[in-house]
């Protein structure tokens, strides 16, 4: 008599070697099987296949026919005959554009229709990343026929083509003369926002590779003419664009009209490019920049949606972003400092890990016990606003039982004797006691230019007196004021 365990035992190997009999890779298993497909090429099989003998005239005409035949390993997503028909003609109007038709339908090395994922990402011949599905669906496209084996590769019957799609790169150059935000954004191509711009530019091979970074919003937002990465971009018409570039032009005024307005385009755009595509239905009410804006999105001011080869265009009729989210505070972090006075006292400066009464983690800076009057630790910010700043710092006295004084400083330049001359604002001596975590109001000071401020110096008091000429910096906070 057989057991009930022996039974299961038995029923158990039978489910599992079923299960990997059915999970096993056809393209793998191809040399245990007596199939004289394999001894056609591609080119010959996709050819010789009724459903796709027009695809394999267009493979003919296009020399994509010789590079089916070689020693290389294809997988084809080869369209049907009817799917073929339904082809725009635009998009075959020349041998430029056959090409990268055909390019679109082919990848190298064997994609079969079973996977240990259920969706693989496949580079295409044309650079382009589709999304192949269970098996089942290519990007738009449904298998007809699946796994059909070449000698040099294999091929799935597709009910449609995979027609090439622009990327939003691509798609942005084609609207420039026809919406300014588009015809600004490639304005970036020759103005250098920031001075690591121009290296950027310097160091590209040129535009047909996705990677390039030929554009000033390429190098500082996102890469959109990346097809690796999928984006989602807001595109404004041009009464809602130009309604947020005025709304910032107060902040970020420039030495004349024209760089005030490229930046506070510049500003405008930056935030409406988001790394993955974001479809309609999961569109949330708030969307975060990289840069840390909270961007709201109303749906209903969607007026076209635009499916990309690497992502989404939304164009708006309006994107409101008020100010309040836009204008952000800027933090400084006292242990990076840029430099300091010119005395070396690295054997006096700390840079500490510590944590603050709630258990949080810090890390800070203090210079202790240097003897020198009115010493400086010196800091720099970027992309700051023209406006006033109400200014905060965390400054922690935690080893000494007295209370000591430090002060800030912003601009100016240094002199050869080390003194600042004509600093933007310093603000009066504060004082740091004990054992104080808070963050503390310092006051206030206004940049009439927006940009880079080199110079933002902590300064100790003016004694040589140790223990009365310490510094101290967790952060500092520049909060802008609206207008």
């Amino acid at each position: 008599m057989i057991s009930i365990n022996t039974y299961i035992k038995g029923l158990v190997a039978s489910i599992t070697l079923v299960a990997a009999v059915s999970c096993s890779d056809p393209w793998e298993d191809r040399s245990n099987t007596n199939d004289n497909n394999l001894k056609q090429t591609l080119s010959e099989r996709i050819k010789n296949t009724s459903e796709t003998s027009e695809f394999g005239k267009l493979l003919a005409e296009t020399g994509f026919d010789n590079e089916l035949s070689n020693s290389k390993t294809y997988t084809v997503w080869a369209p049907t005959n009817e799917a073929m028909g339904q082809v725009d003609p635009v998009l075959l109007n020349d041998l430029a554009s056959k090409r990268l038709f055909v390019q679109n339908h082919i990848a190298l090395t064997a994609f079969s229709s079973v996977s240990k994922k259920d969706t693989v990402t496949v580079q295409m011949l044309s650079n382009k990343y589709l999304e192949f599905k269970n098996g089942t669906v290519m990007a738009e496209a449904n298998v007809v026929t699946a796994d059909q084996y070449a000698a040099n590769g294999l091929f799935h019957i597709i009910n449609k083509a995979l027609e090439p799609k622009s990327n939003i790169w691509q798609y942005l150059k084609g609207k420039t003369g026809s919406n300014a935000m588009s015809s600004y954004l490639l304005t970036l191509n020759e103005f250098n926002l920031y001075r690591s711009d121009s290296i950027a530019k310097a160091n590209e091979f040129h535009e047909i590779y996705a990677d390039s970074l030929t554009n000033s919003y390429l190098t500082n937002v996102y890469n959109l003419n990346n097809e690796k990465n999928k984006y989602t971009f807001f595109l404004l018409q041009d009464d809602a664009y130009n309604s947020e570039v005025q709304k910032l032009e107060p902040y970020l005024t420039k030495s004349n009209t024209d760089s005030t307005t490229t930046y506070a385009s510049y500003f405008t755009a930056r935030d409406f490019a988001f790394h993955k595509a974001v479809a309609r239905e999961n569109l949330p009410d708030t969307l975060t920049s990289r840069f840390g804006v909270k961007v709201p999105i109303n749906k209903a001011n969607i007026v076209e949606e635009v499916q990309l080869s690497n992502g989404i265009v939304y164009i708006m009729s309006s994107l409101d972003v008020p100010l309040e989210t836009r204008l952000l505070t800027t933090k400084i972090e006292g242990e990076v400092p840029t430099g300091f006075s010119r005395n070396d006292k690295r054997a006096n400066t700390f840079y500490r890990e510590k944590e603050d009464l709630d258990g949080v983690l810090l890390y800070d800076i203090m210079v202790q016990n240097h003897g020198v009057p009115l010493f400086a630790i010196n800091y720099s910010a970027n992309n700051l606003y023209s406006t006033t700043y109400k200014v905060y710092w965390r400054a922690i006295n935690d080893i000494q039982t007295n209370t000591f004084q430090q002060s800030l400083r912003f601009g100016g330049t240094v002199m050869p004797d080390g003194t600042v001359s004509d600093p933007i604002a310093e603000l009066p001596y504060t004082d740091v006691p004990p054992n104080t975590y808070d963050e503390i109001f310092i006051g206030e000071f206004t940049l009439n230019e927006s940009g880079r401020l080199d110079l933002i110096s902590l300064i100790a008091a003016n004694t040589g007196v140790n223990g009365n000429n310490t510094l101290s910096l967790d952060y500092l906070k520049l909060v802008p004021v609206i207008k």
